[in-house]
Protein backbone atom coordinates (compact mmCIF):
# COMPACT_ATOMS: atom_id res chain seq x y z
CA UNK A 1 0.00 0.00 0.00
CA UNK A 2 1.39 3.37 -1.05
CA UNK A 3 2.31 5.82 1.66
CA UNK A 4 -0.29 8.47 2.37
CA UNK A 5 1.04 11.82 1.13
CA UNK A 6 1.73 14.36 3.91
CA UNK A 7 -0.44 16.98 2.21
CA UNK A 8 -2.62 17.58 -0.81
CA UNK A 9 -2.15 20.67 -2.96
CA UNK A 10 -3.86 22.49 -5.79
CA UNK A 11 -2.02 24.27 -8.57
CA UNK A 12 -3.86 27.30 -9.98
CA UNK A 13 -2.70 29.12 -13.14
CA UNK A 14 -0.33 26.18 -13.29
CA UNK A 15 1.72 26.97 -16.39
CA UNK A 16 4.00 23.99 -17.01
CA UNK A 17 4.23 23.12 -13.32
CA UNK A 18 6.86 25.07 -11.38
CA UNK A 19 4.79 24.99 -8.19
CA UNK A 20 3.97 21.34 -8.86
CA UNK A 21 7.66 20.45 -9.11
CA UNK A 22 8.44 22.00 -5.72
CA UNK A 23 5.38 20.74 -3.85
CA UNK A 24 5.58 17.21 -5.23
CA UNK A 25 9.26 17.14 -4.27
CA UNK A 26 8.14 17.86 -0.70
CA UNK A 27 5.96 14.76 -0.93
CA UNK A 28 2.66 16.45 -1.72
CA UNK A 29 -0.09 15.07 -3.92
CA UNK A 30 -1.71 17.29 -6.53
CA UNK A 31 -5.49 16.89 -6.41
CA UNK A 32 -6.43 19.73 -8.76
CA UNK A 33 -4.61 21.84 -11.33
CA UNK A 34 -5.85 24.30 -13.90
CA UNK A 35 -4.21 26.12 -16.82
CA UNK A 36 -6.03 27.85 -19.66
CA UNK A 37 -3.15 27.85 -22.17
CA UNK A 38 -3.30 24.70 -24.30
CA UNK A 39 0.44 24.45 -25.01
CA UNK A 40 1.41 24.88 -21.37
CA UNK A 41 -1.31 22.44 -20.28
CA UNK A 42 0.06 19.81 -22.68
CA UNK A 43 3.59 20.17 -21.25
CA UNK A 44 2.12 19.89 -17.75
CA UNK A 45 0.20 16.72 -18.70
CA UNK A 46 3.23 15.21 -20.39
CA UNK A 47 5.39 15.61 -17.27
CA UNK A 48 2.98 15.34 -14.34
CA UNK A 49 0.46 12.86 -15.67
CA UNK A 50 -2.63 15.02 -15.22
CA UNK A 51 -4.40 17.31 -17.65
CA UNK A 52 -4.83 20.80 -16.15
CA UNK A 53 -6.52 22.35 -19.16
CA UNK A 54 -9.52 24.30 -17.95
CA UNK A 55 -10.90 27.54 -16.59
CA UNK A 56 -10.82 28.28 -12.86
CA UNK A 57 -13.68 30.77 -13.23
CA UNK A 58 -15.94 27.86 -14.18
CA UNK A 59 -14.70 25.59 -11.40
CA UNK A 60 -14.73 28.04 -8.50
CA UNK A 61 -17.57 30.49 -8.15
CA UNK A 62 -20.46 31.13 -5.78
CA UNK A 63 -22.68 28.38 -7.15
CA UNK A 64 -20.18 25.68 -8.03
CA UNK A 65 -17.05 24.33 -6.38
CA UNK A 66 -15.27 21.65 -8.38
CA UNK A 67 -12.03 22.13 -6.46
CA UNK A 68 -11.47 19.31 -3.94
CA UNK A 69 -10.27 19.68 -0.36
CA UNK A 70 -6.55 20.32 0.05
CA UNK A 71 -3.97 21.56 2.56
CA UNK A 72 -1.84 23.87 0.35
CA UNK A 73 -3.13 26.26 -2.29
CA UNK A 74 -0.52 27.52 -4.78
CA UNK A 75 -1.17 30.15 -7.42
CA UNK A 76 0.97 32.34 -9.64
CA UNK A 77 -2.07 34.45 -10.36
CA UNK A 78 -2.49 37.37 -12.78
CA UNK A 79 -3.01 40.64 -10.92
CA UNK A 80 -5.96 42.67 -12.12
CA UNK A 81 -7.05 46.08 -10.83
CA UNK A 82 -9.80 45.89 -8.25
CA UNK A 83 -12.82 48.14 -8.09
CA UNK A 84 -12.59 51.04 -5.65
CA UNK A 85 -16.29 51.82 -5.64
CA UNK A 86 -17.46 52.80 -2.21
CA UNK A 87 -13.90 52.47 -0.87
CA UNK A 88 -14.63 48.78 -0.29
CA UNK A 89 -11.77 46.44 0.49
CA UNK A 90 -13.62 43.21 1.05
CA UNK A 91 -14.29 40.14 -1.03
CA UNK A 92 -17.00 41.82 -3.11
CA UNK A 93 -14.49 44.35 -4.42
CA UNK A 94 -12.53 41.55 -6.09
CA UNK A 95 -15.54 40.23 -8.00
CA UNK A 96 -14.82 39.83 -11.68
CA UNK A 97 -11.10 39.23 -11.12
CA UNK A 98 -9.23 35.95 -10.97
CA UNK A 99 -8.23 36.67 -7.40
CA UNK A 100 -11.94 36.53 -6.54
CA UNK A 101 -12.02 32.90 -7.69
CA UNK A 102 -9.02 32.13 -5.49
CA UNK A 103 -10.91 33.68 -2.58
CA UNK A 104 -13.94 31.52 -3.34
CA UNK A 105 -11.74 28.43 -2.97
CA UNK A 106 -10.15 29.74 0.22
CA UNK A 107 -13.56 30.57 1.70
CA UNK A 108 -14.98 27.10 0.95
CA UNK A 109 -11.94 24.84 1.44
CA UNK A 110 -9.86 26.69 4.04
CA UNK A 111 -6.44 25.30 3.00
CA UNK A 112 -3.90 25.28 5.80
CA UNK A 113 -1.32 27.21 3.76
CA UNK A 114 -1.81 29.67 0.91
CA UNK A 115 1.17 30.35 -1.34
CA UNK A 116 0.71 33.14 -3.91
CA UNK A 117 3.31 34.50 -6.34
CA UNK A 118 3.30 37.59 -8.52
CA UNK A 119 5.56 40.14 -10.17
CA UNK A 120 7.36 42.49 -7.82
CA UNK A 121 5.27 45.47 -8.95
CA UNK A 122 2.30 44.05 -7.07
CA UNK A 123 3.99 45.28 -3.89
CA UNK A 124 4.88 48.65 -5.45
CA UNK A 125 3.17 52.03 -5.03
CA UNK A 126 1.10 51.70 -8.22
CA UNK A 127 -0.63 48.61 -6.85
CA UNK A 128 -0.89 49.60 -3.20
CA UNK A 129 -4.67 49.28 -3.27
CA UNK A 130 -4.58 45.76 -4.74
CA UNK A 131 -1.97 44.74 -2.16
CA UNK A 132 -4.09 46.01 0.72
CA UNK A 133 -7.17 44.22 -0.62
CA UNK A 134 -5.33 40.90 -0.85
CA UNK A 135 -3.91 41.17 2.67
CA UNK A 136 -7.22 42.25 4.22
CA UNK A 137 -9.32 39.61 2.46
CA UNK A 138 -6.95 36.85 3.57
CA UNK A 139 -7.19 38.11 7.16
CA UNK A 140 -10.96 38.24 6.86
CA UNK A 141 -10.85 34.52 6.07
CA UNK A 142 -8.84 33.81 9.23
CA UNK A 143 -5.29 33.75 7.86
CA UNK A 144 -2.06 34.99 9.38
CA UNK A 145 -0.33 37.04 6.70
CA UNK A 146 2.26 39.80 6.82
CA UNK A 147 1.70 43.37 5.66
CA UNK A 148 5.29 43.43 4.47
CA UNK A 149 5.95 41.92 1.04
CA UNK A 150 8.29 38.93 0.81
CA UNK A 151 10.43 39.60 -2.26
CA UNK A 152 12.82 36.90 -3.36
CA UNK A 153 14.96 35.89 -6.33
CA UNK A 154 16.61 32.53 -7.17
CA UNK A 155 20.03 34.17 -7.56
CA UNK A 156 20.04 34.79 -3.78
CA UNK A 157 20.03 31.05 -3.14
CA UNK A 158 23.30 29.12 -3.35
CA UNK A 159 23.34 26.19 -5.80
CA UNK A 160 23.20 23.64 -2.99
CA UNK A 161 19.79 25.07 -2.05
CA UNK A 162 18.34 25.01 -5.55
CA UNK A 163 19.44 28.52 -6.49
CA UNK A 164 20.00 29.56 -10.09
CA UNK A 165 21.93 32.41 -11.76
CA UNK A 166 18.81 34.37 -12.67
CA UNK A 167 17.76 37.69 -11.14
CA UNK A 168 14.04 37.05 -10.96
CA UNK A 169 12.56 39.09 -8.15
CA UNK A 170 9.02 38.06 -7.33
CA UNK A 171 6.70 38.87 -4.49
CA UNK A 172 5.36 35.94 -2.48
CA UNK A 173 2.30 36.17 -0.25
CA UNK A 174 2.26 33.29 2.21
CA UNK A 175 -0.52 32.75 4.70
CA UNK A 176 -1.47 30.17 7.32
CA UNK A 177 -5.03 29.43 8.42
CA UNK A 178 -5.12 30.75 11.95
CA UNK A 179 -8.74 31.16 13.07
CA UNK A 180 -7.71 31.28 16.72
CA UNK A 181 -5.58 34.34 16.04
CA UNK A 182 -2.45 32.83 17.58
CA UNK A 183 0.27 35.46 17.66
CA UNK A 184 -1.66 37.89 15.50
CA UNK A 185 -0.80 40.70 17.89
CA UNK A 186 2.90 40.08 17.26
CA UNK A 187 4.91 41.57 14.43
CA UNK A 188 4.95 38.62 12.04
CA UNK A 189 8.08 38.98 9.93
CA UNK A 190 7.79 38.26 6.21
CA UNK A 191 9.48 35.31 4.60
CA UNK A 192 13.06 36.27 3.76
CA UNK A 193 16.32 34.41 3.90
CA UNK A 194 18.19 33.24 6.99
CA UNK A 195 21.65 34.66 7.60
CA UNK A 196 24.09 32.74 9.73
CA UNK A 197 23.47 29.76 11.97
CA UNK A 198 23.28 26.13 11.00
CA UNK A 199 20.51 26.82 8.46
CA UNK A 200 21.78 30.17 7.23
CA UNK A 201 23.54 31.14 4.03
CA UNK A 202 25.17 34.13 2.38
CA UNK A 203 23.02 35.43 -0.51
CA UNK A 204 25.95 37.40 -1.98
CA UNK A 205 27.70 34.73 -3.98
CA UNK A 206 29.43 34.82 -7.33
CA UNK A 207 27.56 32.95 -10.03
CA UNK A 208 28.94 31.40 -13.22
CA UNK A 209 26.68 30.62 -16.15
CA UNK A 210 28.93 27.75 -17.17
CA UNK A 211 27.22 25.71 -14.46
CA UNK A 212 24.05 25.42 -16.55
CA UNK A 213 25.15 25.91 -20.16
CA UNK A 214 25.59 23.15 -22.71
CA UNK A 215 29.05 23.01 -24.31
CA UNK A 216 27.74 23.18 -27.86
CA UNK A 217 28.11 26.38 -29.88
CA UNK A 218 25.63 25.12 -32.45
CA UNK A 219 22.11 24.41 -31.16
CA UNK A 220 19.39 24.50 -33.84
CA UNK A 221 17.21 27.60 -33.53
CA UNK A 222 19.65 29.37 -31.22
CA UNK A 223 22.30 30.50 -33.72
CA UNK A 224 22.81 34.15 -34.55
CA UNK A 225 22.03 35.57 -37.97
CA UNK A 226 24.74 37.07 -40.13
CA UNK A 227 23.44 40.58 -39.43
CA UNK A 228 23.45 39.97 -35.68
CA UNK A 229 27.04 38.78 -35.77
CA UNK A 230 28.04 41.93 -37.66
CA UNK A 231 26.41 44.14 -35.02
CA UNK A 232 28.22 42.31 -32.23
CA UNK A 233 31.53 42.22 -34.08
CA UNK A 234 31.32 45.97 -34.71
CA UNK A 235 30.61 46.88 -31.10
CA UNK A 236 33.17 44.34 -29.91
CA UNK A 237 35.70 46.22 -32.01
CA UNK A 238 34.51 49.47 -30.40
CA UNK A 239 34.95 48.05 -26.88
CA UNK A 240 38.45 46.77 -27.58
CA UNK A 241 39.41 50.07 -29.23
CA UNK A 242 38.09 51.87 -26.17
CA UNK A 243 40.33 49.84 -23.88
CA UNK A 244 43.29 50.47 -26.19
CA UNK A 245 42.82 54.25 -26.35
CA UNK A 246 41.96 54.79 -22.68
CA UNK A 247 44.76 52.74 -21.10
CA UNK A 248 42.38 49.98 -20.03
CA UNK A 249 39.67 52.14 -18.48
CA UNK A 250 36.30 50.38 -18.57
CA UNK A 251 33.73 51.62 -21.11
CA UNK A 252 31.25 54.21 -19.84
CA UNK A 253 28.10 53.08 -18.09
CA UNK A 254 25.79 55.55 -19.80
CA UNK A 255 24.11 54.51 -23.09
CA UNK A 256 26.42 55.06 -26.05
CA UNK A 257 24.43 56.55 -28.92
CA UNK A 258 26.23 56.55 -32.25
CA UNK A 259 23.46 58.61 -33.84
CA UNK A 260 24.21 61.47 -31.43
CA UNK A 261 27.68 61.77 -32.98
CA UNK A 262 26.20 62.49 -36.40
CA UNK A 263 24.72 65.72 -35.02
CA UNK A 264 27.91 66.73 -33.22
CA UNK A 265 29.22 69.27 -35.74
CA UNK A 266 25.83 70.95 -36.08
CA UNK A 267 25.32 71.10 -32.31
CA UNK A 268 28.78 72.54 -31.64
CA UNK A 269 28.27 75.13 -34.38
CA UNK A 270 24.95 76.17 -32.84
CA UNK A 271 26.39 76.55 -29.33
CA UNK A 272 29.96 77.50 -30.15
CA UNK A 273 31.16 74.80 -27.74
CA UNK A 274 30.42 71.24 -26.65
CA UNK A 275 27.20 71.71 -24.64
CA UNK A 276 26.40 70.20 -21.27
CA UNK A 277 22.99 68.93 -20.30
CA UNK A 278 21.88 72.29 -18.83
CA UNK A 279 22.79 74.02 -22.09
CA UNK A 280 20.73 71.53 -24.06
CA UNK A 281 17.74 71.91 -21.76
CA UNK A 282 17.87 75.71 -21.95
CA UNK A 283 17.86 75.51 -25.74
CA UNK A 284 14.99 72.98 -25.82
CA UNK A 285 12.55 73.39 -22.93
CA UNK A 286 10.79 70.12 -23.79
CA UNK A 287 13.94 67.97 -23.68
CA UNK A 288 13.75 65.55 -20.71
CA UNK A 289 16.62 65.82 -18.26
CA UNK A 290 17.59 62.16 -18.66
CA UNK A 291 17.87 62.51 -22.44
CA UNK A 292 19.76 65.77 -22.19
CA UNK A 293 22.21 64.06 -19.85
CA UNK A 294 22.81 61.15 -22.23
CA UNK A 295 23.25 63.46 -25.22
CA UNK A 296 25.72 65.69 -23.38
CA UNK A 297 27.80 62.69 -22.31
CA UNK A 298 27.83 61.33 -25.86
CA UNK A 299 28.90 64.69 -27.28
CA UNK A 300 31.73 64.85 -24.76
CA UNK A 301 32.78 61.25 -25.46
CA UNK A 302 32.87 61.89 -29.19
CA UNK A 303 34.80 65.14 -28.81
CA UNK A 304 37.57 63.27 -26.96
CA UNK A 305 37.66 60.12 -29.12
CA UNK A 306 36.51 61.12 -32.60
CA UNK A 307 39.97 60.39 -34.05
CA UNK A 308 39.32 56.65 -33.75
CA UNK A 309 35.50 56.60 -33.59
CA UNK A 310 35.10 58.00 -37.11
CA UNK A 311 37.31 55.29 -38.73
CA UNK A 312 35.51 52.66 -36.66
CA UNK A 313 32.05 53.81 -37.82
CA UNK A 314 33.19 53.95 -41.46
CA UNK A 315 34.85 50.52 -41.27
CA UNK A 316 31.67 48.80 -40.10
CA UNK A 317 29.11 50.87 -42.02
CA UNK A 318 27.41 51.93 -38.78
CA UNK A 319 25.48 54.69 -40.55
CA UNK A 320 24.27 52.47 -43.39
CA UNK A 321 21.22 50.26 -43.77
CA UNK A 322 23.21 47.41 -42.17
CA UNK A 323 22.62 48.99 -38.77
CA UNK A 324 19.05 49.86 -37.78
CA UNK A 325 18.81 52.71 -35.23
CA UNK A 326 18.44 50.36 -32.24
CA UNK A 327 21.72 48.63 -33.19
CA UNK A 328 23.63 51.91 -33.19
CA UNK A 329 23.38 51.95 -29.41
CA UNK A 330 25.37 50.11 -26.75
CA UNK A 331 24.48 49.83 -23.07
CA UNK A 332 27.63 48.57 -21.35
CA UNK A 333 26.89 47.05 -17.93
CA UNK A 334 29.72 44.52 -18.05
CA UNK A 335 32.26 46.45 -15.97
CA UNK A 336 35.82 45.29 -16.86
CA UNK A 337 34.85 42.40 -19.16
CA UNK A 338 37.47 42.55 -21.94
CA UNK A 339 35.29 41.79 -24.95
CA UNK A 340 31.67 42.14 -25.95
CA UNK A 341 31.77 38.47 -27.00
CA UNK A 342 32.63 37.63 -23.38
CA UNK A 343 29.38 39.13 -22.08
CA UNK A 344 25.71 38.18 -21.98
CA UNK A 345 23.80 40.39 -24.42
CA UNK A 346 20.25 41.41 -25.16
CA UNK A 347 19.00 43.05 -28.32
CA UNK A 348 16.64 45.69 -27.00
CA UNK A 349 14.84 48.66 -28.56
CA UNK A 350 17.15 50.83 -26.45
CA UNK A 351 20.26 49.16 -27.87
CA UNK A 352 22.55 46.19 -27.33
CA UNK A 353 22.78 45.67 -23.57
CA UNK A 354 25.88 43.84 -22.31
CA UNK A 355 26.27 42.30 -18.84
CA UNK A 356 28.91 40.22 -17.11
CA UNK A 357 28.46 36.46 -17.71
CA UNK A 358 27.64 35.74 -14.08
CA UNK A 359 23.86 35.65 -13.90
CA UNK A 360 21.03 36.47 -16.23
CA UNK A 361 18.17 38.93 -15.90
CA UNK A 362 14.72 37.47 -15.43
CA UNK A 363 13.37 35.37 -18.24
CA UNK A 364 10.48 37.35 -19.68
CA UNK A 365 8.02 35.96 -22.17
CA UNK A 366 7.74 39.11 -24.29
CA UNK A 367 11.38 40.10 -24.77
CA UNK A 368 14.37 38.78 -26.63
CA UNK A 369 16.22 35.73 -25.40
CA UNK A 370 19.64 36.28 -23.85
CA UNK A 371 22.66 35.92 -26.14
CA UNK A 372 25.51 34.06 -24.45
CA UNK A 373 28.65 35.64 -25.91
CA UNK A 374 31.08 32.82 -25.02
CA UNK A 375 28.76 30.37 -26.86
CA UNK A 376 28.06 32.79 -29.74
CA UNK A 377 24.37 31.87 -29.65
CA UNK A 378 21.14 32.42 -27.80
CA UNK A 379 20.24 30.64 -24.59
CA UNK A 380 18.60 27.35 -25.55
CA UNK A 381 15.12 26.27 -24.43
CA UNK A 382 16.70 23.55 -22.28
CA UNK A 383 18.97 26.09 -20.61
CA UNK A 384 16.00 28.34 -19.80
CA UNK A 385 14.31 25.34 -18.18
CA UNK A 386 17.40 24.80 -16.04
CA UNK A 387 17.27 28.48 -15.04
CA UNK A 388 13.77 27.84 -13.73
CA UNK A 389 14.93 24.79 -11.76
CA UNK A 390 13.39 22.12 -13.98
CA UNK A 391 15.42 18.90 -14.44
CA UNK A 392 16.83 17.79 -17.76
CA UNK A 393 14.28 14.95 -18.03
CA UNK A 394 11.50 17.53 -18.25
CA UNK A 395 9.89 16.94 -21.64
CA UNK A 396 8.58 19.76 -23.83
CA UNK A 397 7.67 17.44 -26.65
CA UNK A 398 8.00 18.77 -30.18
CA UNK A 399 6.62 22.23 -29.49
CA UNK A 400 8.32 25.23 -31.08
CA UNK A 401 11.17 26.83 -29.09
CA UNK A 402 9.17 30.08 -28.96
CA UNK A 403 6.50 28.31 -26.91
CA UNK A 404 9.09 27.01 -24.42
CA UNK A 405 10.67 30.45 -24.09
CA UNK A 406 7.23 31.93 -23.38
CA UNK A 407 6.39 29.26 -20.81
CA UNK A 408 9.69 29.71 -18.98
CA UNK A 409 9.24 33.49 -19.03
CA UNK A 410 5.81 33.08 -17.44
CA UNK A 411 6.86 30.37 -14.99
CA UNK A 412 7.82 30.28 -11.34
CA UNK A 413 11.30 29.23 -10.23
CA UNK A 414 11.25 25.84 -8.48
CA UNK A 415 14.07 26.61 -6.06
CA UNK A 416 12.47 29.89 -5.00
CA UNK A 417 9.17 28.11 -4.22
CA UNK A 418 11.03 25.40 -2.31
CA UNK A 419 12.82 27.98 -0.21
CA UNK A 420 9.79 30.21 0.37
CA UNK A 421 7.67 27.33 1.67
CA UNK A 422 10.51 26.24 3.94
CA UNK A 423 10.85 29.72 5.40
CA UNK A 424 7.09 30.09 5.70
CA UNK A 425 6.67 26.98 7.85
CA UNK A 426 9.61 28.20 9.94
CA UNK A 427 7.79 31.48 10.50
CA UNK A 428 4.40 29.93 11.28
CA UNK A 429 5.53 26.81 13.11
CA UNK A 430 3.70 27.96 16.23
CA UNK A 431 0.40 27.82 14.33
CA UNK A 432 1.06 24.77 12.16
CA UNK A 433 2.07 22.49 15.03
CA UNK A 434 -1.38 22.86 16.65
CA UNK A 435 -3.24 20.81 14.00
CA UNK A 436 -2.64 17.40 12.46
CA UNK A 437 -2.59 18.85 8.94
CA UNK A 438 -0.10 21.50 9.98
CA UNK A 439 2.15 18.96 11.67
CA UNK A 440 2.22 16.83 8.52
CA UNK A 441 3.29 19.84 6.45
CA UNK A 442 5.97 20.69 9.01
CA UNK A 443 7.32 17.15 9.02
CA UNK A 444 7.40 16.95 5.22
CA UNK A 445 9.34 20.20 4.94
CA UNK A 446 11.82 19.57 7.75
CA UNK A 447 12.74 16.06 6.61
CA UNK A 448 13.29 17.17 3.01
CA UNK A 449 16.77 18.14 1.74
CA UNK A 450 17.71 21.82 1.44
CA UNK A 451 17.37 21.67 -2.34
CA UNK A 452 14.68 20.17 -4.58
CA UNK A 453 17.26 19.25 -7.22
CA UNK A 454 18.15 15.70 -6.06
CA UNK A 455 14.49 14.86 -5.43
CA UNK A 456 13.42 16.09 -8.87
CA UNK A 457 16.29 14.30 -10.56
CA UNK A 458 15.20 11.02 -8.92
CA UNK A 459 11.66 11.45 -10.31
CA UNK A 460 12.92 11.17 -13.87
CA UNK A 461 12.95 8.05 -16.01
CA UNK A 462 15.51 5.39 -15.11
CA UNK A 463 18.45 5.46 -17.57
Amino acid sequence: MADTPPFRFIDLFAGVGGFHAALKSYGGECVYSVEIDKSAAEVYRRNWGRDPLGDVTKDADEDLMKVPAHEILAAGFPCQPFSKSGAQRGMEETRGTLYWNILQIIERRKPKVVLLENVRNLAGPRHLHEWEVIIETLRDEGYRVSDTPAIFSPHLLPPERGGRPQVRERVFITATHNPAGIGDDADVAPVAYPTGGIDGFDPKQEWHLEDLLDDSHNIPGCNLTGAERVWIDAWDDFVQSWYEHTDGRRPPGFPIWADAWRDFAQVVKAFGFVPGYRDLMERDGELPKWKAGHLAKNYDLYARHRDWIDPWAKKWGVYTEKFPPSRRKLEWQAQDTPRLWDTVMHFRPSGIRAKRPTYLPALVAITQTSIVGPRERRLSPRETARLQGLPDWYDFGDQRPAATYKQMGNGVNVGAVWHILREHVRRDEDVLKRTAAGRRILEAVWKAPLSPDPVLEAMGPTP
